[in-house]
């Protein structure tokens, strides 16, 4: 499932950026038929690889992997119905560009919910079987 995620976002940051695959992966450091096997879920990459395409389109690792244009129950659909979200219902994960004020509002907000999560997960295990 994440080999498609992160395909996904590789083409889209492509595509955005008006970047093609040569010029990719000669910033990235890899052969062109291997970045189109990649991008055609042909291929597996290893950490380090995808650490260089990350820091040739500019972006973080954890943004290609995590973040997606693809709906919830698509991702369920790839994985075969045994996916495991890392956020419970109703809790999202983003990127976004800010202004510093709004990030500053954002970082607030952020502090606010980890804070509830946590709470969350202590009271769970605090009391075997319940959900919190």
């Amino acid at each position: 499932m994440y080999n498609l995620i992160l395909l996904t976002n590789i083409l889209r940051i492509l595509d955005d950026i008006g970047m093609t695959k040569s010029e990719l992966a000669k910033k990235a450091g890899m052969s062109v038929s291997f970045l189109s096997d990649l991008t055609h879920d042909q291929a597996n990459p290893s950490l380090r690889i995808m650490e260089s395409i990350a820091h040739a389109l500019d972006t973080s690792l954890p943004a290609l992997l995590e973040t997606t244009d693809l709906d919830r129950q698509t991702l369920e659909e790839l994985a075969g119905g045994k996916s495991k979200l890392s956020l419970p219902e109703g809790y999202a994960r983003v990127a976004a560009i800010l202004t510093e004020y709004q990030a500053f509002t954002v970082r607030q907000w952020d502090q606010e919910n980890r804070k509830r999560l946590e709470a969350a997960r202590v009271r769970r295990k605090a009391v075997p079987g319940k959900k919190a």
